[in-house]
């Protein structure tokens, strides 16, 4: 089974394609935006962990706001709002036992100690299941306070916002600010954008025109962050062909991968807000490790989805193909998306196949194909009650 290898090509296209498939590879699949009671997240971080290493997932960042699970932390035991509730620390002490769960009272209330990353990896990590250290870089960017997120990975320090007199300005600071740490470790690391339309805070024009701005959520779980736009705003679908059209023709710059995450929130009630098991991503790699999954997400060896499973995804100089893991019962939709060098539609259509199979054979007019997989199943806790099982490929640059 060979995975998406879009690495660069000497071609006069400039086409990417998929080399050899190499050794051992295989899909892991992750989520890199996780909220715990580090932060703002409803419980405590080994319950995260729990859930997702119980639901087959293969790496997991917990990516709290401007800080890691490091230190000594306690939160107190109250509502549930923003604390933990009592009704949560029976289950952790049903879940995990009396000895696992460290609580004190203080004056008059009680309070949890919340687990560090440097004692949940020992309970958790194997062979099969890695923990990535990373954050959500949080910051807030002029009169308006416009919200900026960026979730980064596999680094050891906290990565302060770095703030800016814009929104452009901000975002070039925090990628440079992730390039450096990344410099000083001597690790590879990575900065996505999340959710550009959450407050309306981020603008297709502003995500363009940062050219260091190389990875985005295409899908985000949390029902807060308007995925789909509305009359005025594009949807993050649309904002991803704008994004790509106008670097790839005007600004000289390169791709935009998208990812899939859940930005989960809320564990204890099925439905709420923002919920595990949404959105994830599928990296091929050799080795489930942190430096290794890294490497494979710069090359754009990775896909996002919100349920369908790919067994391939082939790019070759002349086209671009996908293979359904089908599943019995199920039908599937494969639609090819791209711009055309000076077309008048931006994200047109190309073509749509019906089947476990697809492929799309490149005509070298385009400026980049991707493709969209979709499922008749709807998704069972989707972001959007409509939303059906989808997998989004990573866009492959066509001519230059």
């Amino acid at each position: 089974m060979r995975g998406i290898f879009l690495l660069s090509l000497a071609s006069a296209l400039g086409l990417l394609v998929a080399p050899s498939p190499r050794g051992e590879a295989r899909w892991w699949k992750g989520n890199t935006h996780t909220h715990t009671l580090w932060s703002d997240g409803d419980a405590a971080p080994e319950l995260s962990a729990d859930w997702y290493k119980q639901h087959g997932y293969h790496f997991l960042v917990l990516s709290d706001h401007n800080v890691q699970l490091e230190g000594e932390r306690w939160v107190e035991v109250g509502t549930g709002r923003g604390e933990a509730s009592p009704e949560q620390v029976e289950a952790l002490v049903e879940r995990f036992g009396a000895k696992q769960v460290e609580w004190r009272e203080r004056e008059g209330g009680k309070e949890l100690r919340l687990r560090t990353l440097s004692e949940l990896r020992p309970r958790f990590e194997d062979e099969g299941f890695l923990f990535i250290q990373g954050e959500e870089i949080t910051d807030a960017i002029g009169e308006k306070r416009a919200p900026l997120h960026h979730n980064s990975m596999n680094h050891s320090d906290v990565i302060r916002p770095a703030g800016g007199d814009s929104m452009r300005e901000a975002m070039e600071k925090t990628v440079a600010a992730v390039e450096e740490a990344s410099k000083r470790s001597g690790k590879p690391m990575l900065v996505h954008l999340n959710h550009p339309n959450f407050h309306w805070a981020v603008t297709p024009d502003d995500v363009a025109h940062v050219l260091g701005e190389r990875y985005f959520e295409v899908y985000n779980g949390h029902r807060g962050v308007r995925n789909h736009g509305d009359a005025v705003h594009p949807g993050t679908e649309a904002i991803w062909d704008y994004v790509l059209t106008l670097r790839l023709s005007k600004l000289g710059g390169d791709v935009l991968y998208g990812l899939a995450t859940d930005d989960t929130h809320n564990y204890h009630q099925q439905g709420a807000t923002a919920t595990p098991g949404r959105g994830w991503i599928w990296v091929r790699s050799e080795q489930l490790t942190a430096d290794a999954i890294v490497r494979a997400m710069q090359a754009g060896d990775f896909y996002a989805s919100s349920g369908v499973r790919l067994e391939d995804v082939v790019a070759t100089a002349e086209s671009l193909g996908v293979r359904v893991a089908a599943e019995a019962g199920l039908t599937y939709v494969t639609k090819f998306i791209g711009t055309r060098t000076g077309g008048d539609v931006t994200g047109e259509l190309l073509q749509r196949s019906v089947g476990a199979s697809a492929d799309y054979r490149f005509n070298g007019n385009e400026l980049y194909v991707r493709a969209v997989v979709i499922s008749s199943r709807r998704h069972a806790n989707g972001y959007d009650p409509d939303d059906f099982e989808t997998a989004w490929t990573q866009p492959v640059r066509v001519a230059r």
